[in-house]
């Protein structure tokens, strides 16, 4: 069994001083570089939006920022715009070890829809292609790291779980936004998933 360690979304956004930030984001980034060299691969995700992208508060004239709204495919936060292609807050966190990616998957490009799972859109249709390559190169034991622990990687370790796939959380190495409880919820739904939490 051949293991990958896969690294959502570690995005200076998502650090402190970023617009939409995790706090101790950043606290995570050494530790995820001592992990990568256990692992037989490792993939990083990158949210990537269009600066009119569907998701951002901004888009949505007297939205706030963390409202829900209905879209097409399901209730869907709205966000403070971030990770805007291009812009510096979408770049990868200047201390995460960029050598080791054997692969960068790119989400959350199409301007309709958002896209927190590393696999699939929010519409839970649209592949990404991960889990192709994964299986083309015999990767099927993932473990999961980043941000954010209850919805970016909660979403990608719950798909991979949902697909075959051997799918572990290490919560050490992940932050959690927790909107209005959503951490307990992410990690209810994991486990339900058969997503194993270490």
């Amino acid at each position: 069994m051949s293991r990958a360690l896969i690294v959502i979304d570690m995005q200076n956004d998502f650090c402190p001083g970023g617009a939409l930030a995790v706090e101790g984001g950043d606290q995570i980034v050494q530790p995820i570089n001592r992990l990568m060299t256990q692992f037989d691969a490792v993939i990083l995700t990158q949210d990537w939006h269009p600066a009119d992208h569907a998701s951002f508060a901004d888009n949505h004239p007297g939205a706030q920022p963390l409202s829900m709204t209905q879209m097409p495919y399901g209730p869907q936060v709205l966000w403070p715009a971030h990770c805007v292609i291009g812009s510096e807050g979408a770049h990868f966190h200047a201390g995460l070890d960029l050598t080791r990616a054997d692969m960068v998957i790119r989400k959350g490009f199409n301007p309709q829809i958002d896209s927190y799972s590393a696999f699939f859109e929010n519409d839970h249709k649209t592949s990404t292609g991960l889990a192709g390559y994964l299986r083309d190169r015999g990767l099927d034991d993932l473990t999961f790291v980043g941000l954010a622990h209850d919805f970016c990687v909660a979403w990608s370790a719950m798909d991979a779980a949902r697909q075959g796939f051997t799918a572990t959380v290490i919560e050490e190495a992940t932050r959690a936004i927790d909107l209005d409880g959503s951490r307990d919820r992410a990690r209810a739904d994991m486990r339900a998933a058969g997503v194993q939490l270490e």
